[in-house]
């Protein structure tokens, strides 16, 4: 893959070759309009969904806080003309050290979810991060990429026969490793989506992975035949004077048959699509995951092993003693532990600790280019992107999703050169001061 080198002018000269006609960019260039104009054109739901985090969001605040207290210290009169942004990652050179990490449920931001940011990650040749919480299954992602990278997150399912179905089917799609996470074997307190009422999944939403599953589906169909007749439904509901059903919870059974394969009207006849949220609901994450457990999947895949949710410096050395491939050093955006130390606090430690030994990425507070050379500089190969892509799609899709990619790219190759610097491998943590 070529690097990106060189996207920052040639971003520039585009936006203000369009201006001379009067077109400005469809999104913001800059992250806090581009937040804005997204919750601006989002639902509440929907908006809540994606920028919420655990508790007072004290976590969230602080991702951001940790960027603001490191300061560039550019470098004059060094030929920066050539510049080389590329970097590489289990065997493939990447444009750049940045990759779309997973975000779930995306169908509540835009129609075409999953699908544009495949199509707009693969155009810049940028990896996408499936989410294990898709809306789009990772086989139809897969398709509109070609050869272009892409890894696959893995939520460790109560199940082992469906981890293990996963797994087999992010190889077979192309996937060039597995994002195992580790901080979300529950879900956090997330206030907003609790006042709302609003959890996506019991709607059957972001489960495709899910419903595209053979095994999953399996376990869906013992689910629904082990439920009690009609009759007796009836029966207990009488028995029971059951409420009449609300608009809500129309909408909410259209909404899962939709997600449910095959015509819509056969599936709002079937016990199947509630059946198939009832058995997400009940295995989707596991709790009593241990290092033990690590063993079990490195002998059922050939794939790097990425732990993504590693805070701890311990916690980075153990992953490496148990033959993980690489960490990523993440807060989950913010959004499982409320007063969390924050992901860029917690890189350079963590970095300590792996001693080189595997990549070390980070993702949590990350919002432009600036913020991917100030990550890399505290020692991490690569960042994942979230929420800034998201609010992209929400307006204006894979168009959308394209743009802020490469507004961060082009930011990230602009900065880069302007601190005086020409190559990924010459930031250090001298390039930064610790300011406030």
């Amino acid at each position: 893959m070529d690097s990106a080198a060189g996207t920052g002018r040639r971003r520039q000269d585009e936006v203000y070759r369009a201006g001379v006609y009067g077109h400005r960019p469809r999104v913001p260039t800059a992250a806090r309009a581009l937040q804005r104009r997204a919750r601006e054109r989002l639902g509440g739901r929907a908006y809540s969904y994606v920028a919420g985090g655990a508790g007072d969001e004290t976590t969230q605040r602080a991702n951001r806080t940790a960027f603001d207290r490191y300061a560039v210290v550019p470098r004059v009169l060094r030929d920066v003309s050539a510049r080389d942004t590329s970097v590489e990652l289990f065997g493939r050179r990447l444009p750049a050290p940045l990759l779309l990490g997973p975000v779930g449920a995306l169908e509540l931001v835009h129609p075409a979810a999953d699908l544009a940011v495949a199509r707009a990650a693969a155009s810049l040749g940028v990896p996408m991060v499936f989410s294990n919480q898709a809306s789009v299954s990772m086989e139809e992602c897969a398709a509109v990429m070609g050869s272009s990278p892409r890894w696959f997150q893995l939520y460790w399912s109560t199940s082992d026969e469906l981890v293990e179905s996963l797994v087999g089917r992010a190889e077979v799609s192309g996937c060039d490793a597995l994002v195992v996470t580790l901080d979300t074997t529950m879900l956090g307190w997330r206030p907003r989506d609790l006042d709302l009422g609003h959890l996506p999944f019991a709607l059957g939403k972001g489960i495709a992975q899910y419903t595209s599953d053979p095994v999953f589906r399996r376990l869906v169909e013992e689910r629904a035949g082990a439920a009690p007749a009609p009759a007796q439904v009836g029966a207990a509901a009488s028995r029971d004077r059951q409420p009449r059903p609300t608009l809500p919870a129309v909408r909410a059974l259209v909404g899962m048959a939709r997600a449910w394969p095959g015509p819509l009207l056969d599936n709002l006849r079937s016990p199947l699509p509630r059946a198939a949220v009832e058995t997400f609901l009940s295995i989707y994450s596991r709790p009593s995951i241990t290092w033990a457990d690590l063993a079990w999947l490195r002998a059922r895949t050939r794939l790097p092993i990425v732990l993504k949710g590693v805070l701890h410096p311990d916690d980075a050395r153990r992953a490496l003693d148990e033959g993980v491939d690489g960490v990523v050093v993440s807060t989950h955006g913010g959004r499982q532990v409320d007063r969390s130390i924050a992901a860029l606090d917690a890189l350079p430690d963590v970095v300590a600790a792996v001693g080189g030994r595997a990549p070390v990425l980070l993702d949590s507070g990350v919002r432009s280019g600036a913020d991917v050379l100030t990550a890399v500089a505290l020692g991490a190969r690569a960042v994942l992107l979230g929420r800034p892509f998201a609010w992209g799609l929400a307006l204006a899709g894979e168009e959308g999703v394209r743009q802020v990619v490469s507004d961060v790219l082009g930011e990230f190759d602009l900065t880069l050169g302007l601190s005086g610097h020409t190559a990924v491998d010459q930031l250090s943590p001298d390039v930064l001061r610790r300011v406030g």
